[in-house]
C-alpha cells in the first residue's frame, strides 16, 4: 500500500472521531447548561430557546439532539447516576479492609446526597422523560443496594458488623438513613449522620 493510500485510509477514522467528539461536546454543553438553568430557575421556567442561547448552539441543531428540556434532564440524570456508582466502586477498590470499604462507600454516598440538588426532580411531573429518569433511578438504586449489601455481608463474615440482621436489611437501613444527608445544613452534620449510621451496624454487645 502506498503512502497516499495509507493516508486516505485514515481519513474516515479521523473524520468519524472528529464528528463523535463534536457530538459529545454538544451533548455535554447542553446537559451542563440545562442542569444549571433548572437549578437556578426551576424546570418550568427553562425553554429550549434559552438553552440554545446559553450554549451558543442553534435551535435546529439542539433539536437534533434532544426533543425538549425534559429529555435533556433525563440524559443528564442518567449520566450523574452512572458517575456516582463508578465513584463508589472506585472508593471501595481503594480500601483494603471490609470495614474500611464500607465506611468509605457510605460516607461518599452521604456526601453525594448532600451535594446533589434535585430541585428539578420534583417539578418534572409525569412526562415521558420523567418516567425514564424514574426507571433508570430505580435500576441504579438496585445496583447500589446490591453493592452495599455485598460489602456488609463481607463485614459480617469477619465480625465487623452485626449478624443478627441480614445484610440485605442492613443495606436498606444504611441507605435510607443516609438519604437524610440531602436535608442537612453542613458537611460536619453529614459526617455525624454517617457516624450514627455506622454505630447502628456494630455488633450488639
Amino acid at each position: 500500500m502506498s503512502r497516499s493510500e495509507r493516508t486516505l485510509g485514515l481519513v474516515p477514522k479521523l473524520w468519524t472521531e472528529t464528528i463523535e467528539g463534536h457530538r459529545h461536546a454538544v451533548r455535554e454543553a447542553t446537559m451542563k447548561t440545562t442542569a444549571r438553568l433548572v437549578a437556578e430557575q426551576g424546570l418550568r421556567s427553562v425553554t429550549m430557546s434559552q438553552v440554545a442561547e446559553e450554549t451558543g448552539i442553534g435551535r435546529a441543531t439542539l433539536y437534533k439532539y434532544f426533543p425538549d428540556v425534559d429529555a435533556i434532564l433525563a440524559a443528564w440524570h442518567e449520566r450523574q447516576v452512572d458517575r456516582h456508582l463508578a465513584q463508589l466502586a472506585e472508593l471501595s477498590d481503594q480500601a483494603t479492609l471490609p470495614y474500611e470499604r464500607l465506611e468509605a462507600v457510605l460516607e461518599a454516598y452521604a456526601f453525594i446526597k448532600h451535594e446533589h440538588l434535585p430541585r428539578h426532580e420534583h417539578e418534572a411531573g409525569d412526562s415521558p422523560a420523567s418516567a425514564h429518569r424514574g426507571q433508570h433511578l430505580a435500576e441504579a438504586e438496585r445496583k447500589l443496594h446490591r453493592f452495599v449489601r455485598d460489602i456488609l455481608a463481607e463485614c459480617a463474615r469477619v465480625g465487623d458488623v452485626r449478624d443478627d440482621v441480614t445484610p440485605n436489611e442492613l443495606a436498606t437501613y444504611s441507605l435510607c438513613a443516609l438519604a437524610a444527608a440531602a436535608r442537612l445544613p453542613s458537611r460536619v452534620a453529614v459526617r455525624r449522620l454517617v457516624a450514627v449510621t455506622m454505630a447502628g451496624l456494630h455488633p450488639p454487645r
